[in-house]
């Protein structure tokens, strides 16, 4: 394993191996590693001759201050984690000077829409910091492929738009959401959750399996306003919205068209902790 903080050193690194026109893939993560990250360094590591991890916690998408200093930093136990993968891959760990220099500020991007919806309703300013980050790591390192989880199914199309609008060459892999036996999305948040609430947080995915169901035979409106009612009733979790969208527009829907492909995304605070997830409809 070879750990890496400039990007001169990671060109230097990577000018060589490029030139002998083999395959690299690159997993971008915020460190505070889990299975679910180990899963995409699984698959890019099948895929692809190296493997590029980037561990960054990047300021400029975080809307709330307190979450960005809670945060969990974690890095010796990241690579720890990594090595458990293969010992072959490259971690990026930049630092914030390394990767804004003097400016820490997202470039401003049109993603068309898909930005407003949901986590941008909520999150303001957050996907032009993931756009500004995300293009810096695809432009820097010049992968072949990126993976990224479906748990940020909403970023993940960004990202897909992102590639468009700069023209980068690189193909986008969406890798399934990793859960834990309860059902509970894995998510480095997860480890500020205490024991109890760990486990009345397993209400989250149970609700959208029933969603799920219900959606086979009920319209989207009246699956919204079950959902928001089961919450209403759970007086440990608190339901910030809840949403059925066409996975193309990400715009809500109210009925079903034959043609179209759906999901149902939901975020929930367990005490102060936000949580997301989604499913397939």
């Amino acid at each position: 394993m070879l750990v890496i903080e400039t990007k001169k050193e990671l060109k230097d690194n990577l000018s060589a191996f490029i030139s002998d026109s083999k395959s690299l893939g690159l997993v971008p993560t915020m460190g505070a590693l889990h299975s679910g990250h180990l899963s995409l360094i699984e698959k890019a590591s099948k895929e692809n001759d190296q493997v590029v991890v980037s561990i960054f916690v990047n300021p400029t998408q975080f809307n709330n201050p307190n979450d960005l200093e809670k945060y969990p930093k974690t890095l010796e136990n990241d690579l720890n984690l990594i090595k458990t993968v293969s010992n072959n891959i490259i971690v990026y760990t930049p630092s914030v000077e390394e990767i804004y220099q003097n400016n820490v500020s997202a470039e401003i991007y049109d993603f068309q829409g898909l930005d407003t919806v949901m986590e941008g309703e909520f999150r303001d300013n957050h996907f032009n910091g993931v756009g500004t980050i995300v293009e810096e790591l695809l432009t820097s390192i010049a992968p072949n492929k990126a993976y990224f989880g479906e748990k940020d199914f909403q970023q993940l199309q960004i990202i897909k738009k992102l590639i468009q609008i700069k023209a980068i060459p690189v193909e986008i892999i969406g890798c399934p959401i990793v859960r834990e036996e309860s059902g509970l999305a894995m998510s480095s948040r997860n480890e500020r959750l205490s024991t109890p609430m760990r486990k009345e947080a397993a209400f989250i995915y149970k609700t959208l399996k029933d969603a799920k169901e219900m959606f086979g035979t009920k319209n989207a409106i009246q699956v919204v306003e079950w959902v928001e009612n089961q919450f209403e009733n759970n007086k440990f979790l608190s339901l910030e919205y809840f949403q059925i969208a066409d996975i193309d527009t990400l715009k809500s829907v109210t009925e079903k068209l034959n043609n179209k492909k759906y999901r149902a995304f939901i975020a929930v605070f367990v005490d102060d902790i936000r949580l997301i997830d989604n499913i397939a409809l």
